[in-house]
Order: C-alpha cells, then sequence, then structure tokens
C-alpha cells in the first residue's frame, strides 16, 4: 500500500494527506510525465523535419513545403511547452529533494549545464531559422538549420539521460563527508557519464520517442486522408509515417529483450517487480496476467493471477540463456517498490509495441500494394492510435522509474532520506495541486493548438468552409514560414 498520512489542521481530521515524501514523489512524477510528452515529441520529430525540409528545398514539391511547414510549427509548439514544463524541474531538486541535490550535484550538475548550453541553445537558435529564415537564408543553410535542430533535439536527450542513467548505475564516484553529510565527489567523468545504462536507456527512449511521434504523425496524416483522398502531400506523410514505423516498431521489441537482461544483471529487483517474481527460484515469464480477484490489481503474485506463462522463460531472458537459472525474488528486500504499478505498467507498455509491429506490418503491406490511401479500416486504426505510442513511452518510463524505489541513486541514497525535512503535507500537497492544475492547463494548450492547425489545413485543403472556422485564422506567435 501507498503510505498516507492523517494530517489534522482546525479538527479536519476527516482531511487525508499525502506524506510530503509521497506528494514530492508526485508532483515530481507528474512534472517529467508533462515535459516528456513534448521532449519526446522534439526528439521523435526531428527526423521528419529534416526529412520534409531536405525534400522542399531539393524538389521544390509543393506537397513537401506544406509538410514542411506544418510539422515544424508542431515543433516550434512542442519546443515552447517542453521548455515551460521542464525548468520547474530543477528547482524541486532544491524545494522537495534537497538532500539529492546536495549529495549528488557534483555529478548531475554538469551534465544539466551541457543540456543546458550545448543542446538547448543549439536548438533554440536553428529553429528561430526554420520558423522564419526560408527565403532570408541559402538553401543549404536552411537544409544545414533542420540538421542542427535535430541533433540539438538528441543532444538534449542524451544529456538527461547520462543523468538518469548514473542514478540507475552509479559509478565514476567516491563520497566524502562534507559539512557532517556524506556526498558524492566526481572522481572519472568518462565513468560517470558513460554509465552501463546509458546506451541501453539512450536507444530505447530515443526509438520510443520516434514511434510515438510516427504513429502522431501517421494519425494525423490518416485523417487528413480520410478528409480527402485527394490530398498527395498527407499521403505521402502517412506512407512515410508508416515506413518509418515498420523499422521501429519491431526493433524496440529486439532492444527492449537485450534491455530486459542488463536490468537483470544491474537492477534485479526491478526485474523481480517487472515479473512479480516473489519467490527466489526459476522465473517463469506471463504473456498475459490476469487477475481472480480485486486484490490482484494492487498485489500481483503468482497465486492469485490467471496468467499465460512460459515455464523457465523468465529464467532464459534473466541470465541470457540459462531456463533453469535461479532469479532473486522479492521477499529476498526488506523494501520493494510498488508492484503492481511496474508490473501492470510493463504489460501495458509490451502490449502495445506488439500492437505497433502489427500496425506496422498492416501498413506495410498496404503501402506494398498501394492501397494505403484506399483503406478505410487503416486509416481509422491509425486514427484511433495516435495517441498509443505516448501511453506507451509514458508507462515504459514508470517502470523504469518507480521500479528503481526505493532508491533514487540505486544502492546509494533512498528516495525517503532525499526529501526535505522541513517540507509538511499541507505545502507539498498545495504545490502538487498547483502543478497538476497548471500543467493539465498546458496539455489543453497544445492539445488546442495543433486543432487549430488541423482545422486550417483542412480549410485550406477545400474540406473546411471558411463560414466554418471561428475566425481567429493563423496563431500569430507559431506562423510559418512570413
Amino acid at each position: 500500500m501507498l503510505p498516507l498520512e492523517t494530517y489534522s489542521a482546525v479538527n479536519a481530521e476527516w482531511l487525508i494527506f499525502l506524506s510530503p515524501e509521497l506528494a514530492s514523489r508526485a508532483q515530481f512524477g507528474w512534472t517529467i510525465t508533462v515535459h516528456i510528452l513534448f521532449a519526446a515529441l522534439s526528439v521523435g520529430l526531428a527526423p521528419f523535419i529534416i526529412y520534409f525540409t531536405w525534400k522542399d528545398v531539393w524538389t521544390d514539391d509543393e506537397r513537401f513545403s506544406r509538410l514542411r511547414s506544418f510539422w515544424v510549427t508542431v515543433f516550434a509548439v512542442g519546443f515552447v511547452m517542453g521548455t515551460v514544463t521542464g525548468i520547474p524541474m530543477s528547482f524541486q531538486f532544491g524545494t522537495n529533494f534537497p538532500r539529492f541535490a546536495t549529495i549528488a550535484g557534483e555529478l548531475i550538475g554538469g551534465p544539466l549545464a551541457f543540456e543546458a548550453k550545448m543542446a538547448f541553445f543549439l536548438e533554440a537558435v536553428f529553429l528561430g531559422i526554420l520558423l522564419f529564415g526560408r527565403e532570408r537564408v541559402s538553401d543549404r543553410t536552411y537544409v544545414l538549420s533542420s540538421v542542427l535542430v535535430g541533433i540539438g533535439a538528441w543532444l538534449s536527450a542524451f544529456w538527461i539521460l547520462v543523468v538518469n542513467a548514473w542514478m540507475q548505475t552509479p559509478q565514476g564516484y567516491d563520497t566524502i563527508t562534507q559539512n557532517g553529510m556524506r556526498v558524492a565527489r566526481l572522481t572519472d567523468p568518462v565513468a560517470a557519464f558513460l554509465t552501463p545504462r546509458l546506451p541501453w536507456m539512450y536507444v530505447h527512449m530515443v526509438n520510443a520517442s520516434v514511434i510515438s511521434v510516427a504513429l502522431l504523425v501517421g494519425g494525423v496524416s490518416a485523417y487528413l486522408v480520410w478528409k480527402t483522398h485527394d490530398s498527395t502531400a498527407w499521403q505521402a506523410s502517412l506512407k512515410i509515417a508508416v515506413l518509418l514505423l515498420l523499422v521501429t516498431a519491431p526493433l524496440q521489441a529486439v532492444h527492449g529483450d537485450a534491455y530486459g537482461r542488463h536490468v537483470a544483471d544491474t537492477q534485479p529487483q526491478k526485474f523481480a517487480a517487472m515479473e512479480a517474481h516473489y519467490e527466489t527460484g526459476q522465473a517463469d515469464l506471463h504473456l498475459l496476467a490476469f487477475p481472480k480477484d480485486l486484490s490482484a490489481l494492487t498485489d500481483p503474485h503468482a497465486e492469485n493471477l490467471y496468467t499465460v506463462s512460459l515455464p523457465g522463460l523468465g529464467s532464459y531472458l534473466a541470465t541470457g540463456g540459462d531456463p533453469d537459472a535461479e532469479v532473486l525474488g522479492l521477499n529476498e528486500y526488506e523494501h520493494n517498490p510498488p508492484v503492481a504499478l511496474v508490473f501492470w505498467s510493463f504489460r501495458f507498455m509490451v502490449g502495445l509495441g506488439f500492437l505497433f509491429i502489427g500496425l506496422a506490418m498492416w501498413g506495410g503491406s498496404l503501402t506494398y500494394r498501394d492501397k494505403l490511401a484506399d483503406s478505410d479500416r487503416f486509416l481509422k486504426a491509425m486514427m484511433a492510435a495516435t495517441p498509443l505510442g505516448y501511453a506507451a513511452l509514458l508507462t515504459g518510463w514508470y517502470v523504469t522509474e518507480i521500479g528503481r524505489q526505493p532508491w533514487v541513486i540505486q544502492g546509494e541514497l533512498k528516495t525517503s532520506d532525499a526529501v526535505s525535512q522541513s517540507l509538511t503535507a499541507g505545502e507539498a500537497m498545495a504545490t502538487l495541486a498547483v502543478f497538476l492544475i497548471v500543467y493539465v492547463g498546458l496539455i489543453a494548450a497544445a492539445l488546442l493548438v495543433l486543432r487549430w492547425l488541423v482545422r486550417e489545413e483542412l480549410q485550406d485543403l477545400g474540406v473546411l468552409a471558411p463560414s466554418q472556422e471561428t475566425g481567429h485564422g493563423r496563431i500569430p506567435w507559431v506562423g510559418g514560414d512570413d
């Protein structure tokens, strides 16, 4: 069960407040959840932006000019929203987790500074050229700007994941006592920045972002093709999204399988939580799991689940080849993560991953037969799948972060010890409520802008009459080439 405490104020004993630790975790978790939506948008859109820009410049094809203008505008909105949602996270290290900031400051400060100075400003400067410089710079400079924007987005993800990968598999440091507190001191920057987890996490996260955006691009394109089968530009956009999905979706499954073995080697407790494996011994792999009763939803065990399992495959995956190998169970640990959240999130993510493979193969078959734009059933399936890439990305991130609990730095610092000791439950709940409200508003604003852009595209295609519009016209601050 999640820790709760009763907070009494002015005899209001009926009020139940989260503890400062849980409220702080929920606040940071919610903040990063929303931020990841926009960060992944930038990372995933980068290859589309580069391709559409290159095709527009070197073919002078109106189709790609239309696609470039539309998706660069979406990229700009995501960049702004990502900046707005990302800045408060660093402040929360000081307000909610000051002990973590003190202990790990020397290790995480450098990568975060590199992200801001090396990646963020690179992306920001050349995004300005993409938005407003089409007629002001040479073709080569314009294409180069799209490449540098993409590099900036991927570099930003790299430095952020350097920090998170170090928290998962910390190395390259020793501990010293400073002002009566044990703190981490950087001893080997290469080892600290290039941890064993980094390549696995970076490839998996970047590929997940590309899948998410491929489904977004495919969903928007499918909607516009469904509304007007005569739009060759959006038919091309749909085809490109399907082809990219055809590569990235199977890659994610293959890479994820190997990534799981790395997790089993470096974080066996997390691996056990992913499989709800409690008793040390041979581990089965639960392909499907259904609760026998409601208690199984919050505390999944082999005894209270109907499972479709492959005997010994959990041990095989954990060791890379031995189906009889012993796998440590959760009963070996004093404190475990919220197993249900990790277990069900992992199954949701994997299930969606196989759905994406099936969708990609379906789209690939239609593309091969030149019937992609003619299948209303496939177009509707792509529209329905539009948000599912983000759902898979977020649940995968929850497995990564919640599965590490009770540690904020694996094996070094527990989350309960990292939270501010002076923070009260009321204060933590108040800021959590503010972040919930504000960030919901930001998501709504981003969706409104996307809807606005789609409606404008429909009007340009002659599907939506001007009289049906709200009369606001193009959004001034996200305008295209002018």
